[in-house]
């Protein structure tokens, strides 16, 4: 199963980091253009490494990369560790905080087929190459991929919890909200019960497939230039933040449908009539009340259209016309026949590879923007749907497919920034890169 492996962490150096909130970054794929400005406004901004921009993109990170080492903006941790990384954050509306516990380590860069490392979406070879370039060129990891392990017993939050009475740094507020801290565990008996939790176990991957496939490529890469490889080479490995999918405060927000424009000619009365086989469709008067009109039921999705709110409902006797080449699990999601029913059959944009192509959708996850942007004549209608499950989650992982474009949306993300690691060939040279265990021993 999962061989995960301590890292000797780059980081900002002790007088920046009293400051860390200046440099620490979105991730590549939430953030926006405004925001990407206002970091490159700062010459020691993470985003220079994890988003670097010019002709030579990748080759202008390297120079920073090598500049910034050099003169000591970040400097490496003396002993590997396992970095516990703690998201305080409240969900609008709300006043609970929550605080979702993982870590930081290298995990192997599995294959898809080997099945230790399971996926829930595609990803788009453009973005995969970008990142896999990145990589070859700096040998460095800007941010870690977000996977998800289950441990009902909770046993290594105690250690987690025990290493976060000594942080090493913490923002004041990341740009989401969120409130983010680290620390460090270098003691080897610890971090070899961390080894010994996770070889028995599988990991999904929450968020980060085009950071992931990017390791995939390079490590392929690697191996077919260097055959006699051992195996055990530092690009073998990805940085990953490992949360407990059975915790509480493990959130996913839903990501709603928002219809630009509808094939040509098409009313708004004709789409609603277009509607009505598949769905029972009732009028309201409120649209800000349709997430609570539709929270937790089956197939039940908001509309808003022209001024005029109503809630869908499948009939669920057309359900066994969803005749997509995919799995049960994947079926019974709300957003799969969202995709099938109002894409496929009312729409006209048939089967999955020609709507994750079509420009007309775009993918929001503010509920009062949907209205706002309809409202405004940018789009013709919202389509409001409810939260993906971590069970629904697991299940298709374990079917073997993947779901809907833009299906789940974990809250929050990590951050840019806060830790580095590097693949260079120098960096395992240390007592804990030793042959891997085997899986189920605990040896």
């Amino acid at each position: 199963m999962a061989e995960i492996q301590p890292v000797r962490g780059w980081r900002y150096n002790a007088e920046l980091s009293a400051h860390i909130d200046d440099y620490v970054s979105p991730l590549f794929d939430v953030v926006s253009q405004k925001q990407r400005e206002a970091l490159y406004r700062n010459p020691l901004n993470s985003i220079h490494l994890s988003v670097p921009r010019g002709e030579d993109a990748a080759g202008a990170a390297l120079v920073r990369l090598a500049e910034w080492q050099s003169s000591g903006v970040l400097r490496q941790d003396e002993m590997p560790g396992i970095y516990a990384y703690y998201q305080y954050f409240r969900l609008p509306g709300s006043q609970h905080e929550y605080c979702r516990k993982g870590f930081m380590c290298h995990i192997r860069a599995y294959d898809w087929a080997e099945n230790v490392v399971l996926r829930h979406e595609n990803t788009l070879p453009a973005a995969v190459n970008d990142r896999a370039e990145l990589l070859a060129r700096t040998q460095f990891q800007t941010s870690a991929t977000h996977g998800l392990y289950r441990d009902e017993d909770f046993e290594l939050e105690r250690y987690l919890d025990e290493a976060m009475r000594d942080p090493l740094y913490q923002t004041e507020e990341d740009y989401q909200g969120a409130r983010d801290v680290l620390a460090v565990i270098q003691d080897a008996a610890i971090i070899r019960r961390f080894q010994e939790v996770l070889v028995r176990r599988e990991v999904i991957l929450a968020d980060g497939h085009h950071r992931y496939e990017g390791s995939l490529a390079y490590r392929q890469a690697r191996m077919a230039a260097e055959p006699e490889n051992s195996g055990r080479e530092p690009w073998h490995f990805h940085l990953m933040y490992l949360t407990n999918a059975a915790a509480d405060d493990l959130r996913i927000l839903p990501t709603h449908r928002l219809l630009l424009e509808l094939p040509a000619g098409l009313s708004d009365a004709d789409f609603l009539a277009r509607l009505e086989p598949y769905f029972t469709v009732v009028p309201k008067d409120d649209a800000y009340d349709l997430p609570e009109l539709i929270a937790g039921k089956q197939w039940a999705f908001g509309l808003y259209i022209g001024g005029q709110a109503y809630k869908l409902r499948l009939r669920p006797e057309v359900h066994e016309q969803l005749n997509w080449d995919t799995t049960a699990e994947v079926k019974a999601l709300d957003l799969t026949v969202l995709h099938f029913f109002v894409l496929e059959k009312a729409l006209g944009i048939i089967g999955p590879d020609a709507q994750r192509a079509w420009p007309g959708v775009a993918y929001v996850r503010n509920f009062s923007e949907c209205l706002t942007r309809v409202d405004r004549q940018e789009a013709r209608a919202a389509l409001i749907v409810n939260e993906v499950t971590m069970d629904e989650v697991e299940r298709v992982c374990h079917s073997g497919a993947v779901m809907p474009p833009k299906s789940t949306f974990f809250y929050p993300k990590t951050i840019g920034g806060f830790l580095f690691t590097s693949i260079r060939d120098d960096e395992h040279d240390n007592a804990f890169y030793a042959p891997h265990l085997a899986p189920g021993t605990g040896l």
